[in-house]
This record gives C-alpha cells, structure tokens and sequence, in this order.
C-alpha cells in the first residue's frame, strides 16, 4: 500500500476547483480514458494577464485527482509567465511527496498547463495538444523516446520501473522495456561524460543573501498556501536556523517541511551540503 501525505488525502477528498469554465481563455487537455488517466485543464485571465480563475476534470485515480487540484491552486492569481515555470516536482511537493509510482500525475498535470497556455498563446488556434517529438517506443501509452529522455534526465532516473512511475512507458505489455534501458543508459552516459563545473566558493555573506532571496522566492509562496511562513534566524558552517510560523508551527509535518521544502530548495540554489534544522524558541 502507497504512502499518500495528508495533503495528498485532502486533495482527493475535498478536491479545489472542480469543473470547466464556459469560453475559457485556456483550454488544455491530456491523457485519454483508455490509458486509464485523463485531465482537462481550462482557466480564465484577468486584465492584469493573471489567472482569475482555473477548474479541472479528470479522470483518474486519487493522486491525479490530488495533483490537478493542488496544481489549480498554485496557478492562481499568477500571470502566464509565472504558471509557465510550474514543474512536476514542484507540484509533487506542494503535496508533501507523491509515491514514486504515481509521480506521472504530477506530469499529467504540467503537460495539461502546457497545453492550456499553448491555447491561451494562440488565440484559441492551438485546440489540440502538440505534435509529439522523437518516436514512439511505449505504443501502449503513446510515449515517445523524446519524452522519456527528458524524463531521465531532469528526475535523474535510472531503471525502467522509475520511468514507468514517471511516464507510464512500459507499464502495459513490456515489450519496450528493452529500448527504455538502452535510453536509460546512454542519457547517463552522457551525464557521466559532461565536463563539471568546479564549484564557487560562497563567503559566509553571499550564502546568507542567497538563502533569504531562496526563503522569499521559493519558499514562503508554498507554506502561505497553508497559512505558514518561515524566517532565517541563523546560519552556522552548512546548518541553517529557520523558525516556522503560522500553520507550520508545531504542526506534525514540521520536520517533512524542513526536509522535503526548505532543504531541498536551499540545496537546489545555495549549495548542496546545507542542512536545515529548527531554531530553538528564545
């Protein structure tokens, strides 16, 4: 059995912003009800070019009905430009995790908003999803090798089982199974053979500045969504302090929140070796 996050169960329970707006500005839709997952996406702007308002439908099971709502409610009040930066795993984590078998929902969901703004940015031309690049090599789900790759790449994939769990490739007959590895390999390969960049030095200052824009930008926008916030209290060698407020204050999920948020946005644009921990009350 999967271990769902509580957001994940209040999604699917108490789904946010079911339906499908009349005329909408942005109209999206992917998957198909023989795959067994399908989502439709439409939203509407505003004078100041922000969406105003967005609805989903799907078919599918909890998590994509979970990622879909959780995904309505990051896009709102965000202008195209804003929305356009939305990825899979960031819609994963505004949930707290997803297992890894069900992370394709949370792709589902960005190639959706991908399809709704190809819609919005085409005047209502753009009324199907876009020609697939590359070949087909799952013809079960469609997926093609363009896809998988990207796949490999950005989630840092390494078997087929974790790109079944990302892109449903090889989770019908298995007979791709063996062209999947053979892509798995070669992205690695070249991952391995890429030159590194040596990593730049940061003084104790420029590491400050970088964690309170990472806090500001990246962080306190998802913990908001909840009625939380977060501070910089202390930074000592690679540990930073933060004290939690609001919601987040001594909620039961403090420490996945320290963990699955802020360290791992912290390590994505400061550096690699941070670690976070609470500050002590004073």
């Amino acid at each position: 059995m999967w271990d769902y996050t509580e957001k994940v169960r209040d999604h699917y329970l108490h789904p946010r912003n079911v339906g499908e707006i009349p005329d909408p500005d942005g109209f999206g839709e992917v998957g198909n009800i023989t795959c067994g997952d399908a989502l439709r996406l439409t939203f509407k702007v505003d004078k100041k070019g922000k969406i105003a308002d967005i609805r989903f439908k799907t078919f599918g099971c909890g998590s994509a009905i979970a990622s879909a709502s959780v995904l309505t409610e990051m896009c709102k009040g965000k202008s195209i430009d804003e929305v356009k930066k939305i990825t899979n795993k960031e819609i994963a984590e505004a949930l707290d995790g997803l297992p890894r078998e069900k992370m394709h929902c949370s792709v589902m969901g960005q190639e959706a908003l991908e399809a709704a703004i190809r819609f919005y940015e085409s005047g209502g031309r753009e009324t199907t999803p876009a020609v697939k690049e590359g070949t087909i090599i799952c013809t079960c789900f469609g997926v093609t090798d363009r896809e998988i790759e990207t796949a490999v790449r950005d989630n840092n994939l390494t078997t087929v089982e974790e790109v079944t769990n990302f892109t449903k490739a090889g989770g019908g007959c298995g007979g791709c199974h063996t062209e999947i590895q053979k892509i798995i390999d070669r992205v690695r390969s070249i991952q391995r053979a890429a030159p590194t960049q040596p990593a730049v030095r940061l003084t104790t200052l420029q590491k400050i500045d970088l964690i309170r824009t990472t806090l500001e930008r990246d962080v306190k926008p998802l913990l908001e969504r909840d009625g939380g916030s977060c501070e910089l209290v202390d930074l000592d060698g690679n540990t930073v302090y933060v004290r939690l407020s609001g919601h987040c204050a001594g909620c039961a999920f403090s420490t996945l929140t320290l963990a699955e948020v802020i360290e791992k946005k912290l390590r994505q644009n400061v550096a690699d070796d941070l670690r976070v921990k609470l500050a002590e009350a004073t």
